[in-house]
């Protein structure tokens, strides 16, 4: 992600930004800063998160972070199901990394929207106070579905890609029936999405470089690895 929050703002009708811009990243890892959009006393804000939920209720910050929550779950989830009521986000991106099989080993797999906008995953956000520092942590999780026919060769699930016109639902407070957002919870259409294999070099997460988004020839493996983000 190389865009600065004044473009991220129009892109998204953010009202207030309350973030100073990030190093641009090529290889998000779990517990990074990425940009996120919510909502706070019907203003639309910018901001920072955490990429890693902590439940507002947990002990500590240890453990496996929250990165992902599965849409078909994401409502009854303890971990997660009262971020998904009351305190939704959209997490911006220029696209993200997937993983699938190939005879060298896993091939990292390149996603973004067909026609290079920005995507909107759909998110859920919570604050959480860390008992020893006191200090406030908020953080956030990416919500995944089923993977559409364009996905479906690499991996079973991807990341939910709002459409521009389900942004102001799924962002309003003020509905927080789960029966209300559920339906959003879909893969977006194949059509809507280019899948281009890339360089081996993002399989470590020290190697935050433009040549890890250089597209390579080659055609779609098998199913693969886990999800990531690529903010």
């Amino acid at each position: 992600m190389n865009e600065d929050p004044e473009t991220l703002a129009r892109c998204f009708g953010v009202e207030r930004i309350s973030t100073g811009p990030l190093e641009p990243s090529y290889n998000v890892a779990p517990t990074d800063e990425v940009y996120a959009v919510a909502e706070h006393e019907g203003v639309r804000r910018l901001g920072v998160l955490r990429w890693g939920l902590i439940p507002h209720w947990a002990d500590s910050r240890k453990g496996r972070p929250n990165i992902n929550a599965r849409a078909e779950t994401v409502a009854e989830r303890p971990a997660f199901r009262d971020s998904f009521r009351r305190r939704r986000c959209i997490v911006p991106a220029s696209g993200f990394y997937e993983w699938g099989s190939a005879a060298a080993g896993r091939q990292p797999y390149y996603i973004t929207m067909a026609d290079r906008s920005l995507m909107a995953f759909a998110g859920i956000w919570a604050s959480w106070k860390d008992p020893e520092t006191r200090r406030w942590i908020r953080s956030c999780a990416i919500i995944t579905t089923r993977a559409n026919e364009a996905l479906a060769a690499i991996h079973t699930r991807m990341p939910v890609i709002l459409p521009p016109q389900h942004l102001d639902l799924w962002l309003d407070r003020d509905v927080r029936a789960p029966e209300a957002v559920e339906t959003l919870l879909a893969p977006l259409p194949a059509d809507r999405i280019a899948c281009r294999p890339v360089s081996t070099l993002v399989n470590n997460v020290r190697n935050n470089l433009p040549e890890n988004i250089t597209p390579l020839t080659g055609a779609l493996p098998a199913a693969g690895g886990p999800p990531s983000l690529l903010p």
